[in-house]
């Protein structure tokens, strides 16, 4: 920082304030001044990557950083009409996560931050969720034993039994256009002598469709009738059944169930496979001493220990294809082939075309899926040569063009198109396509051994693989694929392939609701699946009633089937109504 001031309050500039003022300072530094970007950003106290956001905010017009800041509400209603009855709550040793659910049965409609701040300003310190006897709600001890559902269980729904979760058996039909039956059979997925190995799956997976963060909150939803439904169990098994099960699986048995998976997925016309965006997810442990090793994770701008999860996309629906958690460090960068392995096992045929970035893997893997003949766009590491010489170039070299952005929008870029780049490592030429105006400072390298694909077909291909980290921020924000449950890798691979299963189905159930072609899963989980009402049977079927709700009428409009027999309910049928 400067030196003391020339006059009194000229500290004022020497030493800013964090906030306005010191990304102010940061961003003079940065554009008018052309500081280099590492400097500036240990000068003002940010990271490179912050550095980076806050230009990219500025270049688009968020320019106001000493505008008075917009007063706030007044008035709070919902919060001072809960306020009373949320201390009271905390008196009693109620938690957050307690007292919303006790306001929403009162009709009071405050969502969790509202709670928090209510008692924040009240004074009253943080506590921990209470032990299940003493918050009054099903102990691990006291639920049903699990076992397959026998006929005299179904005379206890007849008079109409309530439940949280009616909107769960929604995804019934899409599981078995999907075949979820053959699938786990395919994979060999073992069972006990009391649960099928079908409603082990179906029990993870109910888990993740109603966004239970973590198996060691099962009981939360183990005894709820829609459940029992769902899995064909009197009740979910316990935490540790759960916990334990992927120890009695390996990787195979995933591989396996992938491909019957994708499959299926293709089948039902949710994924086209011409072209799959690639990509690495570093899954975050937040316990103590986890044998893990440390990988870069982005949520937290740091490296740490992590499992490092591997993910692939169909390019056209966004539908997740393919995971894979049995990684390491010495592994990682022969994923590429493993997954094109994959894809051929499942297809009979290679992949036409890969999108990834320039860390998914090496050189020597890219000149491998040239010789199969498979395509691949991917990034050039922007080195300070590079760079120079592209700066070094007159004007007119660069070819103004017009590419097509998300929402029906354009961006007029600038391109260099060089079909006889040379890499390090890489036996032949490659293409190399330099891209000016994509928001960044310095030019974008695509490179790709497609010779004759279009330069705007390149860059917008490339561009639509970011889709991938928004379809994994989805996984990670509705089926808690950041919730790791424990440091074995074999719980999470077999939690990843759940998670691609679990996205399947929501994007099979969207497709039934008129107006919901884009919804995330969290749109769904919460308008929908979520939906409580009554569960009835009457001599062989089975009576969804689904309560009314805001969102009623869409389903009404769905298309859903009439009837549909479920063969984990002993062929019995599901019929949905809605009150």
């Amino acid at each position: 920082m400067p030196g003391r001031p020339a006059r009194a309050g000229g500290e004022f500039f020497t030493d800013p304030a964090p906030g306005p003022q010191r990304r102010y300072e940061a961003l003079r530094a940065y554009l008018l001044d052309g500081e280099p970007a590492h400097s500036v950003a240990a000068r003002f106290g940010y990271t490179v990557a912050g550095l980076h956001s806050a230009v990219a905010d500025f270049r688009a017009g968020a320019r106001d950083f000493f505008a008075p800041a917009r007063p706030g509400p007044k008035r709070a209603p919902g919060k001072d009409a809960a306020r009373e009855r949320i201390i009271a709550l905390r008196a009693e040793g109620y938690s957050i996560d307690e007292i919303g659910p006790v306001l929403a049965r009162e009709g009071i409609g405050l969502n969790r931050t509202g709670i928090s701040e209510v008692i924040t300003e009240a004074g009253l310190p943080r506590i921990w969720r209470r032990p299940d006897a003493q918050r009054g709600g099903p102990r691990r001890d006291d639920l049903p034993r699990a076992r397959a559902l026998q006929p005299d269980d179904y005379h206890a729904l007849a008079t109409g039994t309530p439940t949280r979760l009616a909107g769960l058996l929604l995804t019934i039909p899409d599981l078995l256009a999907l075949d979820l039956p053959d699938i786990v059979g395919r994979a060999a997925y073992p069972g006990t002598r009391d649960i099928p190995a079908l409603s082990y799956v179906l029990s993870l997976l109910a888990l993740k469709l109603t966004a239970t963060r973590r198996v060691s909150h099962v009981h939360d939803i183990a005894a709820d009738p829609a459940t029992a439904v769902f899995t064909g169990l009197t009740a979910l098994p316990k935490t540790t059944a759960l916990t334990s099960y992927s120890y009695r699986l390996a990787h195979a048995k995933q591989a396996a169930f992938l491909t019957a998976l994708d499959r299926s997925i293709i089948h039902n016309g949710l994924a086209v496979g011409e072209v799959v965006n690639l990509d690495f997810h570093a899954v975050m442990h937040w316990g103590q001493d986890p044998a893990l090793e440390k990988h870069y994770v982005p949520s937290r701008s740091q490296r740490t220990r992590s499992v490092l999860t591997f993910f692939a996309e169909d390019a056209h629906s966004h539908a997740l294809l393919y995971a894979n958690a049995d990684l390491s460090k010495t592994t990682q960068a022969g994923e590429v082939m493993a997954f094109v392995e994959h894809w051929h096992a499942t297809t009979g045929h290679d992949p036409d075309l890969l999108v990834m970035d320039s860390k998914v893997t090496t050189q020597d893997q890219l000149w491998a899926l040239t010789q199969r003949g498979i395509g691949f766009i991917t990034l050039r590491a922007r080195t300070a040569k590079l760079t120079a010489a592209l700066h070094a170039l007159p004007a007119k070299a660069w070819t103004p063009m017009t590419v097509d952005r998300a929402g029906g929008k354009t961006r007029t870029v600038r391109v260099i198109d060089n079909p006889t780049t040379r890499l390090s490592k890489y036996p032949d030429t490659l293409r190399q396509l330099a891209v000016a105006g994509l928001g960044h400072d310095e030019p974008t390298l695509l490179i790709t051994n497609r010779e004759h694909l279009p330069a705007k077909q390149m860059i917008e291909t490339y561009a639509r693989r970011m889709n991938i980290e928004q379809r994994l921020a989805e996984a990670i924000r509705s089926f808690s694929l950041d919730a790791l449950a424990g440091a074995v890798t074999l719980n999470i691979d077999l939690d990843v392939v759940l998670s691609v299963l679990a996205h399947a189905v929501c994007a099979a159930l969207r497709r039934r609701l008129p107006g919901y072609a884009t919804a995330t899963p969290d749109t769904l989980q919460r308008r929908f699946l979520s939906t409580g009402g009554h569960i009835l049977t009457r001599n062989n079927q089975i009576i969804v009633r689904l309560d009314r709700r805001a969102y009623s009428p869409v389903l009404r409009q769905a298309d859903l089937p009439q009837h549909v027999t479920v063969p984990w309910l002993n062929g019995r049928t599901l019929r949905y109504e809605y009150t």
